[in-house]
């Protein structure tokens, strides 16, 4: 095992011990644990540094308020998928293709549920799909809800790939296509992350009116054009609605977070 794997497991042996022990000091961690002190003392300094585990006045250490914040969005992505997924399974009777469910984790999109398709079409929408932000519909509508600044911020620093045919590479486009989206209330994409595939998809807010996931239909890009996509456009709505409602989001209200 090389050195750096052996404290990463040695590290996660400290954090362990707190699943049964609230409280613990440097001398309790390494009698526990049986890592020589000054291992413990450097690796424990390094987990407090991450937010990982909290110092208190007496000199014990408990785990960090970032483990709230983890279990918070664990917590809150598994709702999601279960309040989601007769919604989504509603949709996909009407509509009969593939139906997904992404959430953002740092710069990408990932897929955290789907419906596959009732064409006899190989689409590579897995769970667990990792897709940029601003490619995609499903990612992109993530993208486009996201407060001001934060949308700004990600523009500044991303660099644009091209990843299929129809990928978005240029800023100023990109810009657009997000307002367009922020007026209509949903994303179209033609081509963007596979060749001849389409999708559209919509927002999905919670009760403070911010962006937690977003929902999509996926298809062969010949069923999304013209007077075909508009009954798309609105069952797929109409489903991010009925799951933002879910949640406790008030769509009748004039003021809501979309920054």
């Amino acid at each position: 095992m090389q050195s750096k794997n052996k404290t990463a497991v040695r590290s996660m042996e400290i954090l362990n011990l707190f699943f049964t022990h609230s409280m613990l000091s440097l001398n309790e961690i390494a009698n526990i644990s049986g890592i020589p002190k000054t291992s413990v003392y450097r690796m424990v300094m390094s987990l407090e540094e991450m937010g990982l585990l909290d110092k208190g006045r007496d000199g014990k250490y408990s785990l960090g308020l970032l483990f709230l914040q983890f279990g918070h969005l664990v917590a809150e992505r598994l709702d999601i998928r279960q309040v989601a997924l007769p919604i989504m399974q509603k949709l996909h009777d009407k509509v009969g293709e593939a139906v997904n469910l992404v959430v953002q984790d740092g710069k990408e999109a990932i897929y955290i549920e789907r419906l596959d398709t009732k064409q006899r079409v190989r689409l590579n929408t897995a769970i667990g799909r990792r897709t940029p932000l601003y490619a995609g519909a499903c990612s992109r509508v993530i993208l486009a809800f996201q407060p001001q600044y934060e949308r700004e911020q990600y523009l500044e620093q991303i660099e644009l790939k091209s990843i299929a045919s129809g990928t978005i590479t240029d800023k100023e486009r990109l810009r657009i296509l997000l307002e367009e989206s922020r007026k209509t209330g949903y994303t179209v994409s033609h081509s963007e992350l596979e060749n001849y595939i389409s999708a559209v998809a919509a927002p999905i807010f919670n009760d403070k009116g911010y962006i937690i996931a977003g929902i999509s239909v996926t298809g062969l890009e010949v069923g999304y054009r013209n007077e075909l996509l508009p009954p798309l456009v609105e069952k797929v709505k109409s489903a991010a609605l009925e799951i933002s409602r879910e949640f406790g989001y008030a769509d009748n209200e004039a003021e809501y977070v979309h920054g």
